[in-house]
């Protein structure tokens, strides 16, 4: 059975940072491109962001980037999300997901067929 298993999230104060990891069992992301998105009360869960397989490619959603940096450790088989410069509209649940992708341009066109079960982040102002 698939699984990934996001761990990290917490609650931190505006301006701090968290680091969430995304593992996953076997060779379940092998090959590849693995990804995170974010559910805020009451909002429709939205992209952040996605890294492939080599991590040559890495796209961020407008409102992350320059303050999130996504990576990957594929002997380790996770995923990793750091996030800087936390702001209170950071506030959401935080999935991570393993990305359907033929190519990497732009608009991405891309389907997710696993997903965590989420991890909490806070920020508080």
């Amino acid at each position: 059975q698939v699984r990934l298993v996001e761990s990290g999230g917490g609650l931190v104060q505006a301006g701090g940072s968290l680091r969430l990891s995304c593992s996953a069992s076997g060779r379940t992301f092998t090959y590849y491109a693995v990804g995170w998105f974010r559910q805020a009360p009451e909002k429709e869960r939205e992209f952040v962001s996605v890294i492939s397989w080599s991590s040559d490619h890495k796209y961020y959603s407008d409102s992350v980037k320059g303050r999130f940096t996504i990576s990957r450790d594929n002997a380790k088989n996770t995923v990793y999300l750091q996030m800087d410069s936390l702001k209170p509209e950071d506030t959401a649940v935080y999935y991570c997901a393993r990305f359907l992708l033929h190519e990497w341009s732009q608009p991405l066109r891309y389907s997710n067929d696993y997903w965590g079960q989420g991890t909490q982040v806070t920020v508080s102002s």
